[in-house]
């Protein structure tokens, strides 16, 4: 099978890694997003799958926008794919390339579609509390991961699992997936099932302004949202007027037993706890802060640092 594989970040490297090596196909070319600056120097970066892409000798194609590249269209068209294959491409494909392969185009998606389509769906399943998850592949239609689905796999949210963790496991397995529906596709043995739009939620791109935490939420939702930005955009608060970022938290089954403000902090001991909910009544513990231009560092490293007392409020 004669592939075009479209997909830019280290999700997409798996699936890529597993069709170059697949037996039964053959990778034509890679479409990426550009290099762009990344960093804290802004270096220009090329992206993981353009390296990969090149150590194999695949050629490689770098559209700002293939909806406004009739001539990278017309140079895919020139390989003659059977199939393309997408993992995470980043950009909205047209009818001239859903059409370009005689297979279509065949998508990997992080969750169990209709649920979470989008841009974000593993990091928001994580946000939302969710505890089960999993991908889809589906073949792709001008809509935004609306099209029929093909195969799925379901995956287990672990209580502490970051986005992080469950982006890396969903790629090992969307890659096997990809390839189970590549070979599905080739024997004619698999049947697309239409989505159920009633059922369908989304998953809309992540934004700096999101990570700000609301210590007057629920402790659980604090610790699902700052394990849902890892590692971007994060979650941020504040002590004395300056940003602080919250990088890793635990749930306590400890409770504030008097009324106090929520974001107050309440023990700095053992335990950095700080109140949260409502009424300030539920805990939540610090594990591993960042303050602004320095590294990361433990909560109790960073409570000793700024001689952080008990009652103090962040937020």
């Amino acid at each position: 099978m004669r592939i075009i594989f479209l997909g830019t970040p280290e999700f997409a490297v798996p699936t890529l890694t597993k069709l170059i090596a697949w037996t039964h196909g053959c990778v034509l070319a890679v479409v990426a997003q550009p290099d762009r600056p990344a960093g804290r120097g802004r270096k220009v970066q090329q992206p993981p799958t353009k390296i990969l892409a090149e150590k194999h000798g695949v050629q490689v194609f770098q559209p700002e926008k293939l909806s406004r590249s009739p001539e990278i269209v017309e140079a895919m068209r020139a390989l003659r794919p059977d199939v393309l294959v997408t993992a995470a491409f980043g950009q909205i494909l047209r009818r001239a390339v859903l059409e370009l392969a005689p297979y279509g185009v065949v998508n990997l998606h992080g969750s169990l579609l209709p649920k979470y389509r989008g841009a974000a769906p593993i990091n928001w399943a994580i946000i939302n509390g969710e505890t089960v998850t999993g991908v889809t592949t589906l073949f792709s239609d001008e809509g935004i991961d609306t099209g029929p689905m093909l195969l799925k796999r379901q995956v287990a949210i672990g209580a502490d699992s970051t986005a992080e963790d469950l982006n890396k496991l969903l790629a090992e397995i969307g890659a096997s997936v990809v390839v189970e529906t590549l070979e599905a596709i080739k024997t004619m043995s698999i049947k697309p099932e239409p989505q159920d739009n009633s059922q369908a939620t989304y998953a809309p791109m992540l934004k700096k302004e999101l990570g700000q935490i609301d210590w007057s939420s629920p402790s659980a939702s604090i610790h699902n949202l700052v394990r849902g930005l890892v590692p971007w955009p994060g979650t941020y608060t504040y002590l004395n007027s300056v940003p602080l970022k919250v990088v890793r938290t635990a749930l306590t089954t400890k409770t504030q037993m008097s009324q106090v403000v929520p974001g107050q902090v309440v023990s700095i001991g053992e335990q950095i706890l700080v109140s949260a909910g409502g009424e300030g009544k539920e805990l939540i513990q610090l594990l591993e802060v960042q303050m602004p231009s320095r590294p990361k560092m433990s909560a109790r490293e960073w409570a000793n640092g700024v001689h952080l007392r008990v009652g103090t409020v962040l937020g």
